[in-house]
């Protein structure tokens, strides 16, 4: 992942020098969901947020620790959950220095 100088807002969870990784979600039928819920965890404060209703499904994250991070995803039916993680450590962070 190539580090990005500055961040990719001017403030909050996207500011500041770092690594970013965006995704989309996808899912075979949205409906069959009352809630869909993602996040990288540890977060840089923002937690799981909700992306039912997003129309796109992207998200981005900004990684800071690819060895103790992982991206999670939980929903629910309205009476059943799940959720899947994915840890972080394959990723290739380029050096800041670069």
């Amino acid at each position: 992942m190539k580090f990005i100088d500055g961040g990719l807002s001017p403030s909050g969870p996207l500011s500041g020098d770092g690594h970013f990784l965006a995704l989309k979600f996808t899912a075979d039928d949205w409906t069959d969901y009352t809630s869909v819920k993602v996040g990288l965890n540890p977060s840089q404060g923002t937690g799981l947020v909700e992306i039912i209703e997003d129309p796109d499904k992207n998200a981005v994250f900004k990684i800071t620790d690819n060895q103790s991070q992982w991206i999670e995803i939980v929903w629910t039916d309205g009476t059943n959950e799940g959720y899947m993680t994915y840890d972080l450590k394959g990723l290739v962070l380029e050096s800041d220095e670069a």
